[in-house]
């Protein structure tokens, strides 16, 4: 994914501005770093789409049977605790934290970290970019994180207090336990079509 980042002083826009921009512009994908930096990218290529739709459909798919929060694809950005505005490829937010949010405050770059995140990584990524962004997430208050690798079939699993964990092949599934309970992703739905 191509990346242009903005940076300086005239590009320090505020919360509501920052939102209309990205309102503006919705082909394309922004994020804001804490330092106001502002990170343009191009939308993702068609595999990684259908990779991304097949974790999304599998966590949906859990969420509507427990009922015990949301689903947002990777269009969805939030606020995080540090002035960031990020997306996740996948992420999952309680009921309990997403009640706590206005109606405003839920239209909007929800000012709230999801519980759990997948980021995902495509051809063009930096891997070292992306475990940089998921160290980001767990300093904001992910629980659990997943930066899946289907190129190499590797999932890289972020918990708070732990090192990260390594699960390699996709001939297995993945636990989200204790965050989500009961939830496995099964891997092999992401293996090349």
């Amino acid at each position: 994914m191509e990346k242009i980042i903005l940076k300086g002083p005239e590009i320090h826009l505020s919360d509501d501005e920052f939102f209309s921009f990205c309102q503006h512009n919705a082909d394309l994908t922004i994020e804001r770093r804490a330092n106001k930096e502002i990170i343009i990218m191009s939308p993702t290529g068609s595999l990684t789409g259908f990779y991304n739709t097949k974790i999304v459909v599998q966590l949906e798919l859990w969420n509507e049977k427990h009922q015990q929060g949301l689903v947002f694809d990777s269009s969805a950005g939030f606020t995080l605790p540090d002035g960031s505005v990020k997306s996740a490829d996948a992420s999952w937010l309680s009921l309990d934290q997403w009640k706590k949010l206005s109606s405003t405050e839920q239209e909007k770059f929800a000012p709230v970290c999801p519980e759990f995140v997948v980021e995902l990584k495509s051809k063009s990524d930096s891997l070292p970019e992306l475990k940089t962004k998921m160290e980001e997430w767990l300093a904001n208050g992910v629980q659990l994180g997943w930066l899946i690798d289907p190129g190499q079939e590797t999932v890289y699993v972020y918990r708070p207090d732990h090192e990260v964990s390594k699960v390699t092949g996709f001939e297995q599934t993945i636990s989200g336990d204790p965050v989500l309970a009961s939830f496995q992703l099964n891997l092999a739905k992401l293996r090349h079509p």
